[in-house]
């Protein structure tokens, strides 16, 4: 059995196991935990009623927070014109140069995005980019010939979710140090762009159960109506 902290064990005792909290109960419950000595990212975890091992049953999609992540992303983009990509305010950009940096093990950014024409090339990383969650992909609106928008989105709190391999997903929805309001708002968008990424045709319970929590925090068990 993990042996927990006292701050952790101290956080938990306000916390029902047989509760279900809506969400602006849960949220005010992370504002009052014990703090640590960095700005914890407060995140929603869904665990979904698909079938992972179907490739039509797969979820996966974006959302724009409204008051973004808090997180400084990087960001990298597979161009032909690197000079123009870093104007717009791409942290890295190039193409085969960097594609060889890739290959060599090399993965310090948060997103990357490519042009249409760019993907060409950029396939043949897709083994070492996909496992990381770094592939770039139309469907998750990394793949864009409209750098200025794309590079800014994701810099301005665009956020990515994707099921996992046992049909759990999990969506940063902002800091510790916003303010309940702040997460209640970025938290209600995430939740409608999960709801929004149904599969066609599915059948059933969507959404099985849904916690939320601070990086170092117990969490708190959600109410599952308010995917409905």
């Amino acid at each position: 059995m993990k042996k927990r902290s006292r701050r952790y064990l101290s956080s938990s005792e306000g916390i029902s196991e047989s509760k279900d909290y809506d969400l602006q109960e849960a949220l005010e419950g992370i504002s009052k935990q014990s703090q640590v000595k960095f700005d914890e990212s407060v995140e929603l975890s869904v665990s979904l009623g698909v079938d992972p091992k179907q490739s039509s049953q797969s979820v996966r999609g974006t959302v724009k927070l409204p008051h973004g992540s808090g997180k400084d992303v990087k960001v990298l983009v597979f161009t032909e014109t690197p000079d123009e990509a870093l104007k717009l305010g791409a942290d890295h950009a190039g193409l085969e140069d960097l594609i060889s940096k890739i290959k060599d093990g090399w993965t310090d950014f948060d997103v990357a995005l490519s042009t249409t024409t760019a993907m060409k090339s950029v396939r043949s990383i897709a083994r070492v980019l996909g496992p990381r969650g770094l592939m770039p992909t139309p469907k998750a609106g990394t793949v864009t010939d409209n750098l200025e928008e794309g590079i800014k989105d994701v810099k301005s709190g665009r956020v990515e979710f994707k099921m996992d391999k046992t049909g759990a997903l999990a969506v940063l929805i902002g800091k510790r140090s916003f303010s309940v309001e702040q997460l209640l708002e970025n938290a209600n968008s995430a939740i409608t762009a999960v709801t929004s990424s149904k599969p066609d045709g599915f059948k059933g319970r969507f959404v099985k159960s849904a916690h939320i929590s601070s990086t170092m925090n117990p969490s708190y068990r959600l109410n599952s109506s308010i995917f409905n």
